[in-house]
Formats: structure tokens, sequence, C-alpha cells
């Protein structure tokens, strides 16, 4: 990478908010939005966002510890039912150079292996 400067890149706040692109939510408060990712990596793969901009999990901008709480929840709330249908969900969030989009997005995915895959990978958890 050299030293000139690249624009900011916020898929989320110039589109997913904007309405330019369509989005199939799956859960929504007045401050925060799940949403089924519109490239979805997995088989369920939804993106948690604060409906502000929030830059990072590490750089809150100028949002409230409130929001992040607001937004953990609903991350919580749709995590728990990915597990309960398919056994077993993964969370993520990227920072730095591995964040594509400068907005703080949660991802929620179900991979897709079965349980015999996920032990061979992980153990047997005992």
């Amino acid at each position: 990478m050299t030293g000139t400067a690249t624009a900011v890149s916020d898929f989320y706040c110039h589109q997913a908010l904007a309405g330019t692109v369509p989005i199939k939510t799956v859960a929504e408060t007045d401050r925060v939005l799940a949403f089924h990712h519109t490239n979805p990596s997995y088989p369920v793969h939804v993106v948690v966002i604060p409906k502000e901009h929030v830059p990072s999990l590490t750089d809150l901008g100028n949002a409230d510890e409130g929001l992040l709480n607001e937004v953990v929840a609903v991350v919580r709330e749709v995590a728990a039912g990915v597990e309960k249908e398919h056994g077993s969900c993964s969370v993520t969030t990227n920072l730095g150079l591995y964040q594509e989009s400068k907005h703080m997005h949660w991802h929620v995915t179900y991979r897709g292996e079965s349980e015999a895959e996920i032990r061979d990978m992980y153990g047997n958890h005992d």
C-alpha cells in the first residue's frame, strides 16, 4: 500500500442504510439493524450494525457505550436463534485491515458443516 489516501469504504452507511440495495431484515430496534448479508459467504450469514456511523468495536467514534450494548444485545438475539436452529453459530467482527467496511458490523453465521465435521475440526469438547 502506498502513502496515498484512499476513500473510506462504508457499505453500511452508503448503501444498506441508505436503501440503495435491497436487504432482508432479521431483527431491528430503533438504533440497530440485523439483516441477511447481501453477498453471503455461508448458508446463514447475518450482519448486525448500528444505524448510526460507528467506525469499529475499538473506535466508537461519537457513539455512546449504550449503543454498543444495544448492538451486542441484537447480536446475542440473532446468534441464539441461529444456534437453536442449526446447533452451532459463529460470531465475528473485524478490525484494522481485516475490516473491509469501516462501519462496525458483526457477522453471525452458520457455516453449514455437519456435526461430525465440526467435531473433527474442534474436538469432542470434553
